[in-house]
């Protein structure tokens, strides 16, 4: 009995060890689990973000601003020459006086219309547009939201933005676009250009922010561009530019294109420049800039070393205007400008919308070097000459 007992103890003990074996040998000898297997998993198992309640909409944007959005048509009467072989009196018997004036002028009045867009700025009828869509027109009209058309008159331009101010009479309860800040605008900002492209109709596209500050393109003399990739055509020219709230912050002016339509480079001038220009014209009939009589060239590394100059930035001034405003201060060729009212000057450009963003009779402080020795002058505006624009 007692060797049977002991022999069961020890079937049992060997018993129990070849299960414990067992189950160590199972779980070394089990392949671990593909950690690129366990990310996908955990990935999938992720809590997903709430789902957003519906699609994003600037519908209220777009109905605040445009109905202040315009098309504007204009009409450019011209003379045109015959061929002599109209005299002809075997024409001229079935055409008569068509061919000519009835005095033996061989000429004859043709109209030429184009299209553009604007916008209504204020409620007595003050039109914005560019000065390149009415330029030469004998008869500007301009046509409403609704639909209703409007005979306009030209107010006042500038050439020198592509800035003109039209006026609208008959209307009524006119409706105006609110009047936003570009200075404010950053990259990636969303804009819609409103406007009447290729006379389809009024016609909304949407982009952002593409760049602030564009100037040196060779569009106009006085630079400040908003560039945006909102699909802007000919006949879009002269419309608005408005933010995600419908204010107005550009008037669209140009696009780049190899093929003659939108390749997603468009312009349009500042509103905060376009404001100043409308209370210009408004109350003077046009735009009265400051002027200094003075022509430069940027200073470059080369340029600094060559004429022994402290620093690379600035403007190395090339001639004065006799009896202008700067050769009456004492500015002399061979100077640099390196600052005016403590702003940075860095180039040409910066000298010219500087002292032109002035009225004309204030007086700017100039400072720079002139043979190495600081150079601190104030100098009275004069106003920009016609012949400079």
């Amino acid at each position: 009995m007692r060797f049977g007992k002991t022999g069961h103890f020890l079937l049992l003990s060997i018993s129990a060890g070849l299960f414990a074996a067992a189950i160590v040998l199972y779980f070394l000898e089990r392949p671990g689990p593909d950690p690129l297997v366990l990310d996908i998993r955990e990935a999938r198992a992720a809590p997903r973000l709430p789902a957003a309640e519906g699609p994003v909409s600037y519908a209220g944007a777009v109905e605040r601003a445009s109905p202040a959005v315009v098309n504007v048509f204009t009409t450019k009467v011209y003379t045109q020459r015959i061929n002599p072989l109209f005299d002809d009196p075997f024409f001229r018997q079935f055409f008569g006086d068509m061919l000519g004036d009835g005095i033996g002028n061989r000429v004859r009045k043709r109209r030429k219309n184009s299209l553009g867009s604007g916008v209504i700025v204020d409620a007595r009828g003050f039109v914005v547009t560019n000065n390149h869509v009415i330029d030469g027109a004998d008869e500007i009209q301009v046509v409403l939201n609704d639909g209703s058309t409007l005979d306009a008159e030209v107010v006042g331009t500038d050439a020198d933005t592509d800035v003109a101010v039209l006026r609208v009479t008959g209307g009524a309860n006119l409706p105006v676009v609110t009047l936003g800040s570009s200075s404010k605008l950053r990259v990636g900002d969303v804009v819609f250009a409103i406007g009447n492209p290729f006379g389809v109709g009024q016609t909304v596209t949407m982009g952002i922010v593409s760049a602030t500050g564009r100037n040196q393109l060779g569009i106009t003399n006085f630079e400040n561009f908003i560039q945006t990739d909102a699909a802007i055509n000919p006949g879009n020219s002269g419309g608005a530019l408005i933010d995600a709230y419908g204010n107005l912050v550009g008037i669209n002016t140009a696009i780049f294109s190899r093929s003659g339509g939108s390749q997603g480079i468009g312009f349009a001038i500042p509103v905060d420049m376009v404001r100043g220009i409308i209370d210009q014209i408004v109350t003077y009939g046009e735009v009265r800039r400051g002027w200094i009589g003075i022509a430069g060239q940027d200073v470059t590394p080369a340029l600094a070393e060559s004429f022994g100059l402290q620093g690379t930035r600035g403007v190395l001034i090339s001639s004065v205007v006799s009896d202008g405003p700067a050769a009456r201060a004492g500015i002399r060729p061979g100077d640099v400008i390196t600052e005016i009212d403590d702003m940075a000057i860095d180039s040409a450009f910066d000298v010219v919308s500087t002292v032109a963003g002035r009225p004309p009779d204030s007086i700017i402080r100039v400072r720079g070097w002139r043979g190495g020795e600081p150079l601190d002058l104030g100098i009275t505006l004069g106003s920009r000459p016609l012949r400079a624009r």
